[in-house]
């Protein structure tokens, strides 16, 4: 835990730049919102302050006899929050008053130094930013280097121009320069060099070698500070005893050396105009299924597992036997084998463990050592089920052996289960004369290659990394942060585009493009691309109604009645006149069977609209064969509701009042209007409501001697 107070000087003189440079107030005020970003993100629990000075007024407990005047306390130690960016982005203005920057230093070692009383803190900071363009008061200054040791705080500067501007003799181009140049030239002013030499004095008092490095230019600053801070973790250990057989047991302590990282806060649904979370609140309710969707206490449902059409119950209790049971934590060594043996491909999961011995325990330091630098000789690795905690599946993986001249230990990767695998099956290139490339063309991908490696060798002859992986920051939490960022002080405005530093990140290196140039000229002379026409494509029926927008968007050919929208299917089929309407009711009545198989009010919806299709379409054909195909089908499935327990479905029918089609709606129907109403009426004895007898010269009369140029649909038959 750290406390540190920003101190940034407002004074009349940060406000004032010259022609085309950014006034250094500006700059400064980046800094800190670049810096205070930086800090919520990454969820740390360091707590910080702000002392502005240079300001119209005096807010401080030390200004007392006209001392430390136009100093402002603007707040005390805490955490930083996003309230405190909307602040600095809104409220932060720049002042017309001057502030001697000593005076501003005394103001935040006071303000540590009391704030900090009965709290352990690791590190007390202050950060000055300022551009030096007052005259300040060097009588306390040996006393202040004193209090500062004493204190144990450290000192940051921030200037908009270097350190060493004094000796170049301009300010640098850094930004603001000289706000009042001495006459005569460029340079730094009197008092800029004056406070120039103050500071010089003060960072290397603190520190003889190093104090200088922390001091930082604002253009320098904002650069670092643009890349968020990553979400601090603090190592967790896992203890653990490694086993190897049943009487060879170490004590050890694995940390996590690589574990992907995850944005872990997530969205939440808020009231549109409070943006209160507390002001939305979420119920969720279980209703059974049926037409009054009756309310089911959350007491009364168990768990179930979706096996094709049927559901297998599982309660609590069928989960807790059914979970894999073990004593607890474990590290056990089941085998050894040769590193050779453990491919990269098969390492898997998302973290890599490093096991170390514990600090204050000698024997088991001296048998993982042991273990480790054998392991090392042989080239061998140890295959091990690991088990984080008695709630967690076991794991098999590969500990490998890792000596460093500061540490050794084993680090722990899991390796796939059979299930993991994926095996596929190419045919091989070398086999096809076609595909065989030519000398040429082997050395023209070997050059470029060989120009695109990513190592290269140092002036001591080591292998330096050009493209350092591990140091590239995750673009996703980058973008984020910064979307956050400007939602949150600027609400109701467009969110910013990408910045051109983040979009560079992942480009392929310069000095790597500029190598691979002229071999990616050759694998292009090597390899020729040439243009592949289509062939014209085969016209369909749909090519001939293009044009009508009401029945497609998309001309699609269709070939049959599907099971997962077999109405629209239908509708499709009869438009298209790829098939007959004999054969198109031939499938959809196959359709609907297959649907009243299952038995579920879902299908049995889905058997209605298909119901309906047919209806219409009949009806819209209006031909003596179409009513005819549709009355007989009815018939024969309302003979099937007692067999096949289709009451349910024929509720749903009855709703909809879906019966015959009679001869008010089609003239060429046989079936009269008052037959049609009593359709519908379910009687225990089937015959009885079939329809017309056979003197009536009804439907089913039709259906016997049905003329053989119309094809009867095959559920007919049953």
């Amino acid at each position: 835990l750290s406390a540190l107070v920003l101190c940034m000087d407002v004074g009349f003189s940060m406000s004032n730049s010259g022609p085309g440079q950014e006034p250094a107030f500006e700059q400064a005020k980046r800094v800190i919102q670049k810096f205070i970003q930086r800090q919520v993100f990454a969820e740390s629990k360091d707590e910080l302050g702000l002392v502005l000075f240079g300001t119209d007024h005096t807010k401080n407990p030390l200004a007392e006899d006209g001392q430390y005047q136009n100093i402002s306390i603007y707040r005390h130690l805490m955490m930083p929050d996003f309230e405190l960016l909307e602040e600095i982005e809104h409220q932060l203005q720049p002042g017309s008053q001057h502030a001697d920057w000593l005076d501003a230093l005394v103001v935040c070692m006071d303000l540590l130094q009391k704030e900090t009383v009965g709290k352990k803190y690791e590190r007390l900071n202050i950060a000055l930013l300022t551009d030096l363009n007052t005259l300040a008061c060097a009588d306390q200054l040996d006393v202040i280097i004193g209090n500062l040791k004493k204190a144990g705080i450290t000192l940051q500067f921030f200037l908009p121009f270097p350190v060493d501007a004094d000796a170049e003799g301009d300010g640098g181009g850094d930004g603001a320069g000289p706000q009042n140049p001495p006459p005569g030239g460029k340079g730094l002013s009197r008092e800029q060099k004056q406070g120039l030499e103050m500071v010089k004095q003060v960072m290397t008092s603190l520190d003889d070698e190093d104090g200088l490095d922390e001091v930082h230019t604002f253009s320098e600053a904002v650069k670092k500070l643009s890349i968020f801070k990553p979400i601090e973790r603090r190592p967790m250990a896992w203890p653990c005893q490694l086993t190897i057989g049943s009487s060879l047991s170490i004590r050890i302590i694995g940390y996590k050396a690589v574990c992907e990282e995850k944005f872990k806060k997530s969205w939440a649904v808020v009231e549109a105009e409070s943006h209160q979370k507390d002001d939305v609140k979420r119920e969720t309710v279980f209703c059974l299924n049926d037409d009054n969707e009756t309310e089911v206490e959350k007491e009364k449902t168990i768990q179930g597992f979706q096996y094709g059409s049927d559901i297998v119950p599982f309660s609590k209790v069928d989960q807790e036997q059914m979970k894999y049971k073990s004593d607890g934590k474990s590290f056990a060594v089941l085998g050894f084998t040769k590193q050779e043996t453990i491919h990269r491909h098969h390492f898997m999961g998302n973290q890599v463990l490093k096991v170390f011995a514990p600090k204050d325990d000698e024997h088991a330091g001296v048998a993982l050592s042991s273990l480790i630098h054998a392991l090392d000789r042989l080239k061998m690795v140890a295959i091990v089920r690991y088990i984080y905690d008695r709630r967690s599946n076991p794991q098999v993986g590969a500990a490998f052996p890792c000596i460093k001249q500061k540490y050794e230990c084993l680090l722990y990767v899991q390796l796939p289960y059979m299930e993991d695998l994926r095996q596929f099956t190419f045919p091989s290139l070398e086999n096809n004369k076609k595909f065989s490339p030519s000398e040429a063309q082997l050395s023209a991908v070997d050059a470029l290659i060989s120009s695109m490696m990513l190592v290269k060798e140092g002036e001591d002859g080591e292998k330096e990394d050009i493209f350092k992986v591990n140091s590239i920051p995750n673009p996703q939490f980058q973008r984020l942060f910064q979307c956050l960022h400007h939602r949150c002080v600027n609400p109701g405005t467009p969110l910013p585009p990408v910045e051109p530093w983040l979009k560079r990140m992942l480009d392929c290196p310069q000095a790597v493009s500029a190598c691979c140039y002229d071999f990616l000229k050759e694998m292009k002379r090597c390899f020729p691309v040439k243009e592949v026409l289509q062939k014209k494509e085969q016209k369909t029926t749909c090519d001939s109604v293009h044009n009508q927008q009401d029945l497609y968007n998309t001309c699609v050919l269709l070939l049959q009645v599907g099971s997962v929208n077999p109405a629209k299917d239908f509708h499709t089929l009869i438009q298209q006149k790829t098939i007959s309407f004999e054969q198109a009711c031939e499938q959809l009545t196959h359709r609907i069977e297959q649907l009243l198989g299952n038995r579920r009010t879902e299908y049995y919806m889905k058997t209605i609209t298909c119901v309906q299709a047919f209806r219409e379409q009949a009806v819209k054909v209006g031909a003596q064969y179409s009513i005819r195909l549709f009355n007989n089908y009815m018939q024969s499935l309302k003979k099937r509701v007692p067999d096949w327990n289709l009451q349910e479905f024929w509720g749903l029918l009855v709703q909809d009042a879906l019966t015959l089609i009679s001869k008010d709606e089609v003239e060429s129907s046989s079936v009269s209007k008052q037959e049609a109403n009593q359709f519908l009426l379910f009687e225990e004895n089937v015959e009885a409501a079939a329809g017309p007898t056979p003197e009536d010269g009804g439907d089913v009369d039709d259906l016997v001697c049905a003329p053989t140029d119309v094809k009867i649909p095959c559920a007919l038959d049953n």
